[in-house]
């Protein structure tokens, strides 16, 4: 990835959050974290990688993808009115199991700590 994408998957990024906070009124997306945008080198195609702390049902996670996949065309027609692009990548939202994977090894790391303590 070259540097010129690695700066536009930022922006990106940063102005999906702010829309997604702002702007989105979908009850299915709930509160989601965006973790990274991989942004393809012509532009054409965006990876958003997404996230959530507060659900872990399977379910939850799927009606949340659902949401972001409805949000896709409005979320992309609003980033052509703010970024500078000639043309503005089509949206693809991904799971990140990142956070939740480092939230279950913290909480077994503090259990370890505690059963240490005693």
């Amino acid at each position: 990835m070259s540097r010129r994408t690695e700066r536009i998957g930022e922006q990106i990024r940063a102005e999906l959050a702010r829309l997604l906070r702002e702007k989105t009124t979908d009850p299915r997306i709930g509160l989601v974290t965006l973790t990274h945008v991989d942004v393809s080198p012509d532009l054409s195609s965006a990876r958003v990688y997404w996230s959530t702390v507060d659900s872990k049902d399977s379910e939850d996670l799927s009606t949340a993808e659902e949401g972001l996949e409805s949000a896709a065309g409005f979320l992309r027609h609003r980033l052509a009115r703010i970024l500078e692009l000639k043309r503005v990548p089509e949206l693809r939202f991904h799971y990140d199991s990142a956070l939740t994977h480092g939230h279950a090894t913290l909480s077994l790391l503090r259990e370890i700590r505690d059963d240490a303590q005693e």
